[in-house]
């Protein structure tokens, strides 16, 4: 029964004279999330986007399934609600809400011998003849067409059923269910990033809170063979597909780093290898970074989570590089970053036990105390080895998601 898809957001309302680019970036990802519906329209209209079918023609109970699974991956977006479309007279609203109403109240009605419900109305147009609680009050008449008086009740401020409607100067409509979206910005509205992708849980929800901030994510994940299984490559894949769907697909990097791991075990002290192997790593993803026009890179660091993630080992890394590094979980708890793992749906893929490169000929007491001073001592151990890091950037791969 439902003709449109009204999409509302919260952040994007409060940009100035640049909105209308988040609104268009909006526009972009909404199609490009509903790719599968065809004969879409997504247009924006006075605040709001609207989705339709070109001639207006109502929702299949399919279509509407694939909307309720993609909005909710639309940062940008705050909440949707598909809706009955008609024209700004109370009487065609009436008609509208009796021939709609009896399937969201018989749910309702199902195990309960008493239903309680509510009108919301909103009016942006002025110069209609009643005002909002006129309109609320001429629609809250008509369920007792189908229903006995004992049956209903009025309860304003927890309904079981909600009937929402706004009338608009060019037309009206009529919504029973309200769905929440992640918020934040579109993505695209700010730049690239390259984020470094473990198989772990962390880095994932690095990526998509960078998303939630409008930043389009491409992906650098380092592996080990013939130290690392193929596995190790294999379940990365499988979490980029999930996260891929958030966006328009970013591009993984997949980059060997045993050759300079295997340096740095032969001439470098063992309790600082972790150290070492993080600054190659910077190295290697600012070359990806700069090749691929990816203006910052992001890590999926929290704060003494890890011997490598001390505040001074943190430091003594991030002097490997010039860019810009985010890191969106610092101040989080592993069980904040759990349960954004989980609601993402990149929990359990990422809980499965497969090792990384981090584990290969890692020390038994890592260095929680680097100093910069030290881990450049120990680089100077490796002599000229720019040439070798060169050849890693050179060898690496890239995979793309299915589109």
């Amino acid at each position: 029964m439902y003709n449109a898809i009204i999409c509302r957001y919260h952040e994007i309302a409060i940009k100035g004279n640049n909105r209308g680019m988040f609104e268009k970036q909006m526009v972009t990802n909404l199609r490009h999330l509903l790719r599968s519906i065809e004969n879409l329209k997504v247009a924006k209209i006075r605040g709001r986007i609207w989705i339709q079918h070109r001639e207006n023609s109502e929702f299949t109970e399919p279509e509407l399934e694939i909307i309720k699974a993609q909005l909710p991956k639309a940062f940008g977006l705050e909440t949707f609600s598909p809706v009955i479309m008609c024209k700004p007279d109370i009487e065609i609203l009436k008609t509208v809400v009796i021939n709609s109403c009896k399937t969201i109240f018989d749910k309702a009605f199902e195990g309960n011998k008493l239903v309680t419900f509510r009108v919301r109305a909103r009016r942006s147009n002025k110069q209609f003849p009643l005002d909002s609680k006129g309109i609320e009050i001429a629609l809250a008449e008509t369920p007792g067409a189908y229903y006995q008086e004992e049956q209903l009740r009025v309860n304003l401020k927890t309904a079981d059923v909600t009937i929402g409607c706004e009338v608009r100067h060019e037309f009206a409509f009529i919504f029973y269910e309200t769905f929440q979206a992640p918020g934040g910005l579109p993505v695209g509205s700010n730049s690239p990033v390259l984020a470094l992708l473990s198989g772990g849980i962390d880095s994932p929800v690095a990526s998509c809170m960078a998303m939630k901030r409008g930043s389009r994510v491409d992906y650098l994940t380092f592996h080990s063979a013939p130290y690392t299984p193929q596995e190790t490559i294999d379940k990365v894949k499988r979490v980029v597909n999930i996260i891929n769907e958030f966006q328009k697909p970013g591009v993984l990097h997949i980059c060997n780093l045993a050759p300079m791991q295997k340096a740095i075990r032969d001439k470098c002290h063992p309790e600082i290898r972790t150290v070492l192997y993080r600054r190659m790593m910077l190295r290697i993803a600012e070359a990806v970074a700069i090749k691929n026009h990816r203006y910052a890179l992001l890590t999926g660091d929290a704060l003494g989570q890890v011997a490598s993630q001390t505040v001074i080992n943190m430091s003594t890394i991030n002097a490997a590089t010039n860019m810009l590094v985010l890191r969106p979980l610092v101040g989080m708890d592993k069980n904040e970053a759990i349960d954004r793992a989980r609601k993402l749906g990149t929990f359990e893929v990422c809980s499965e036990q497969v090792p990384d490169s981090c584990t290969v000929f890692a020390p038994s007491s890592p260095a929680t105390r680097a100093s910069l001073d030290h881990a450049l001592a120990e680089e100077e151990k490796l002599g000229d080895y720019q040439m070798l890091l060169d050849q890693i950037v050179d060898d690496i791969v890239e995979y793309y998601s299915n589109d």
